[in-house]
């Protein structure tokens, strides 16, 4: 396939039955570095209950990757898959422009979803939570999309999520100030999903320096993870959440091939946040002011930002805060010059990291 112009949470098909998801803004000129995300039946089967995607009884199923179940599934039967970043020096998931069949963007399948009769309970109510959304917000239906399954057709009306992107650094703002006025409405049919403990209650904890009560704390106050209340029409109570993607004007690409990133020691430190503009972001960025070493040589006291790849550490921390950041320091040498920064990422000792608000004392 030609090249196509793609940016986070994109969705890349492959002619095998492989599902990618384009991941962050920084990619080679050739090929989009990725997540492994779903695998249809003929090629892959799991027996994780929650991996199943068959909608409501489609003849075509497809099976989600969990954890490290897409990279090691990859690596083993599809290396094509798989490119060299330059800068690190190691293979990463990837697909090759002239390997893309199919391209799935969502706002235009959200476009899509807004044009037809509604398909099913969960379309329907996905279209009333836009609908209160751009009435909330006055933004229109250009700064949304779906992702997840719904963004490929293959959602269940009775199990599946409402998965909503929002296209902007402002556009996020205005989103998360009308849903913390939804929540607060005990009419508005909108709740925070980290009200209560609900989400992790029963589940095996396994972050060694961030407790269960702190992983709350910070959840809630993002905003983005909502519940919302749908059992008069279909019967339940439904995630929503609204993932922040940057719009095309935002996107700076740092992927340089004549530089290079070498990983150096483990770090903890303290530090006081100095920038968070591209903290709602993957991958979620943020300038610091190293103020305390805990862990680690001298040079962590010239990191300049930390960088994360992880999920739970999206949009974590806020500007003028004082935090405690555990990770792997790496040196960044550019033909202009180098700096230090701290990784937050996919890695042996990935719960070991950390990122939270210093002396929350939650625990």
């Amino acid at each position: 396939m030609s090249f196509v112009k793609l940016r986070d949470r994109d969705g890349i098909v492959t002619k095998e039955g492989l599902i990618f998801r384009v991941f962050g803004y920084s990619h080679p000129g050739h090929a989009y570095i990725c997540d492994a995300e779903y695998a249809s039946a003929g090629i892959f089967k799991s027996d994780d209950p929650r991996a199943p995607r068959d909608g409501a009884g489609k003849s075509k199923l497809f099976y989600k990757f969990y954890d490290d179940e897409g990279w090691k599934f990859i690596h083993k039967n599809y290396p094509q898959y798989t490119i060299l970043h330059e800068m690190l020096a190691v293979k990463v998931l990837g697909v090759n422009h002239l390997h893309i069949s199919e391209v799935r963007q969502p706002p235009a399948r959200l476009r899509e979803l807004v044009a037809m009769e509604p398909a099913d309970k969960l379309h329907e109510a996905t279209l009333r939570v836009l609908n209160t959304s751009l009435n909330r917000t006055g933004l229109s239906v250009d700064n949304f999309g779906v992702f997840g399954s719904m963004l490929h057709g293959f959602h269940h009306p009775d199990y599946s999520d409402i998965d909503l992107l929002i296209y902007g650094v402002k556009q996020n703002e205005k989103m998360r100030e009308a849903l913390q006025l939804l929540y607060a409405e005990h009419d508005s049919g909108f709740s925070n999903e980290f009200d209560t403990d609900a989400t992790i209650a029963g589940k095996k904890w396994r972050f060694k320096n961030f407790a269960p009560k702190e992983f709350l704390w910070h959840q809630k106050r993002k905003f983005i993870y909502g519940l919302y209340d749908d059992k008069a029409r279909s019967g339940r109570i439904i995630k929503v959440e609204f993932e922040p993607v940057k719009e095309w004007n935002e996107i700076k690409n740092e992927y340089n091939s004549q530089a290079k990133i070498v990983r150096k020691d483990w770090v903890r430190i303290k530090a006081r946040v100095k920038e968070d503009v591209d903290a709602p972001f993957i991958p979620s960025v943020y300038g610091i002011e190293p103020l305390e070493i805990l862990i680690g040589p001298r040079s962590a006291l010239e990191a300049v930002r930390v960088i994360s790849y992880m999920e739970e550490f999206r949009q974590q921390v806020q500007k003028d805060e004082t935090i405690l950041v555990e990770g792997t320091l790496e040196e960044v040498t550019l033909p202009t010059g180098n700096f230090h920064q701290i990784a937050l990422t996919y890695c042996p000792r990935y719960y070991e990291q950390t990122l939270k608000v210093a002396g929350l004392n939650l625990r």
